[in-house]
């Protein structure tokens, strides 16, 4: 059952009537249900306004002159921002047809003019209720499919969500043909970390490196956790020479952290290994990460704390 509860919102009215429209805005007011009041004269201008400002309910009118109701709601249904957004069409006694075509075309409720204000209070409040409970579940799912490709302990995305954005960075690089690199960093010497100072101290370096790493990368670039002390990170728009110059820059950065345990400094460098797309002749991303570990190896072979590409 719906609550009573009353919510306020950002309501828009379009309605070739000014006195139409002022009549909603008196009645909405005193039903402590506006936050934020937009009005339109037409349909189009309706659009215009919903395109621009945040609005949660709209009322309107289906017949008006040149671009009218059913025209919005044929506007809107092409934005799929705006899907979400409730519509109470205000139609006359006569008009069935215009009610099923507004219905079918994404009206949410209709309210028949002259309308009761009693009735129009009623619906307006079912709307928003289920909006704001439609916009609760539209949050805690973002929250669910952030939660699912996110890892636990280092908070960036698991091997999953990382595969995922791997495959389609690189289906976008190819189509475009733009560069892409994908580097494996691995934390040196991680188990003497674990062994003398206790796991929970390695982890808190973990999440440290992968903090320092994701503060020193692009809005665009996406970095993940591959597995135990791996981090990878996925370069759009970057090429090999780049891609090693960056990692490079990561490299120091860790190196020149103090990672401390107490009073005691515990020292920490990473090594990393590099590969991209089209230089190293990788066309799927199990090659991609293939040819960066190997190059991760070449750069643990060599005493680690430095960066191989392939």
């Amino acid at each position: 059952m719906l609550s009573n509860r009353v919510f306020k919102a950002n309501i828009l009215v379009i309605d070739d009537s000014e006195t139409i429209r002022k009549k909603i805005k008196t009645i909405l007011e005193a039903a402590g249900l506006l936050e934020c009041w937009f009005e339109a004269g037409s349909g189009l201008e309706g659009f215009r306004v919903l395109m621009d400002k945040k609005v949660d309910l709209v009322v309107c009118d289906m017949v008006m002159p040149e671009f009218d109701g059913l025209k919005f709601l044929i506007s809107k249904a092409t934005r799929s921002e705006l899907h979400d957004i409730p519509v109470i069409i205000l139609t006359t006694e006569g008009e069935v047809s215009s009610k099923i075509r507004a219905l079918e075309h994404g009206a949410s409720d209709y309210l028949l003019k002259p309308f009761d204000e009693g009735e129009l209070i009623a619906r307006v409040k079912v709307q928003l209720k289920i909006k704001s409970l439609q916009d609760e579940l539209n949050r805690k799912n973002a929250e669910l499919n952030e939660l699912a490709g996110t890892d636990d302990l280092t908070r960036v995305y698991n091997r999953r969500a990382f595969l995922q954005a791997c495959s389609n960075e690189l289906s976008h690089s190819k189509r475009y043909k733009q560069a892409l690199s994908l580097a494996i960093f691995d934390l040196d010497h991680f188990k003497r970390i674990n062994d003398q100072y206790g796991h929970l101290t390695g982890d808190s370096v973990l999440v440290r490196t992968a903090e320092l790493i994701r503060g020193a990368i692009r809005a665009c670039d996406v970095i993940g956790r591959y597995g135990g002390d791996e981090l990878v990170l996925l370069l759009p728009h970057t090429d090999l020479a780049s891609g090693v110059s960056f990692a490079e820059r990561i490299r120091k950065r860790i190196e020149s952290t103090n990672f401390m345990e107490g009073e005691t400094q515990i020292p920490l460098t990473i090594s990393g290994g590099l590969s991209s797309y089209p230089e190293s002749e990788c066309a799927s991303v199990e090659e991609l990460l293939r040819k960066a570990d190997q190059a991760l190896y070449r750069a643990k072979s060599k005493g680690r704390n430095c960066t191989e590409s392939a």
